[in-house]
């Protein structure tokens, strides 16, 4: 499909640079089927059914950017896939400047040399000295915002907590699950009363979420992997809840991809523990997911494409034009959407 058929203009002041407080005192719009309705994200437990089963993703964002000196050159890093114990691979600025085999010092006693250029942009690096690397980062990097924040305004001590869901547990995103952020414990135990269930894995989000799109057809672009983990006793769980009846609602298009990559033609998940580079585009038969929670994504985006294979592409156009009327607000601070197709409403 042409990439400009997920285009659509957004004002600039409904993209949110910071989020709502309470968490889940955010919007959240409706979409069942062609039908869109305005809520609130503490309506959420009305909006399903009981016998769902809400799926996480416990990721946890890492300091991942760091800012550096090559001689008399400043390069940037952003990390955003682990390689080994010491081993990332990273995105650069100023990236001609930052050769094989050069050292790279980003102060507070941080040093990584190059070890291999991508034709990307991108970089491995190997991280010096005997400290764990997370260790290095929470002395040396701050917390990876979003493009369309961090040109707006600086990481500050805030978004170290702003930018974690209540989930994060497992330490390597260099992105936030950030339909997660809105969840809260009254939201949950809401949740619990209304026998709505929650499960969770582990996708380790990438900076080439971020990523803009840009060949011309959709067959052109490719994704970037990230690395996830489903466990057996997990999966099994989820394959009793559909066969039970129940949905699979995931929280996150991170959720949405891990289980989509993990579940086999017939349906059924599988323990996975690996990469996955999934594009989901129109036209994609989905197999393990029968709803989606995800905030509002940019235009062109590898996940706006996703919601429109998700939902259709009319009816998700005409969400969002709904959405930027009604002064909902955009990307990863901003407010929900619940997504549930017309067969599953």
């Amino acid at each position: 499909m042409r990439v400009d058929l997920f285009d659509f203009e957004l004002p600039q002041d409904q993209i949110a640079l910071r989020p709502t407080r309470p968490r889940d005192s955010a919007r959240l719009l409706a979409v069942k089927g062609d039908a869109i309705s305005d809520h609130s994200v503490l309506d959420l437990p009305d909006l399903l059914r009981p016998g769902d089963v809400l799926v996480f993703n416990d990721t946890k964002v890492i300091p991942a950017q760091l800012e550096g000196r090559r001689g008399d050159a400043g390069i940037g890093a952003t990390l955003h896939k682990r390689e080994g114990p010491r081993e990332w691979w990273a995105f650069l600025r100023n990236a001609k400047r930052a050769r094989v085999g050069d050292n790279i010092d980003f102060g507070q006693g941080v040093h990584a040399s190059v070890v291999e250029k991508g034709e990307d942009g991108s970089a491995l690096l190997h991280f010096h000295g005997e400290e764990p690397v997370e260790v290095l980062l929470e002395r040396a990097g701050r917390m990876p915002l979003p493009p369309y924040i961090a040109s707006k305004r600086a990481a500050d001590v805030e978004d170290r907590a702003d930018y974690q869901t209540m989930f994060a547990r497992e330490e390597g995103a260099v992105a936030a699950p950030t339909a997660a952020l809105h969840f809260t414990p009254r939201l949950l135990e809401a949740l619990d009363e209304h026998g709505i269930g929650r499960e969770t894995l582990t996708l380790h989000v990438g900076a080439g979420t971020f990523l803009p799109v840009k060949a011309e057809e959709t067959t052109g672009h490719k994704m970037h992997a990230e690395w996830g983990r489903i466990g057996g006793a997990t999966a099994e769980r989820l394959n009793a809840v559909r066969s039970s009846g129940g949905r699979l609602i995931a929280v996150g298009t991170t959720s949405l991809r891990l289980l989509e990559s993990a579940a086999g033609d017939d349906g059924a998940i599988r323990s996975f523990e690996g990469d996955t580079a999934i594009f989901i585009t129109p036209g994609y038969r989905f197999k393990a997911v029968d709803g989606l929670i995800t905030n509002f994504h940019l235009p062109k985006s590898t996940l706006f494409m996703l919601v429109s294979a998700l939902m259709g592409l009319d009816v998700m156009k005409s969400a969002y034009r709904h959405a930027i009327e009604q002064r909902y607000r955009f990307y990863s601070y901003g407010d929900a959407s619940l997504l549930l197709p017309r067969h599953d409403t």
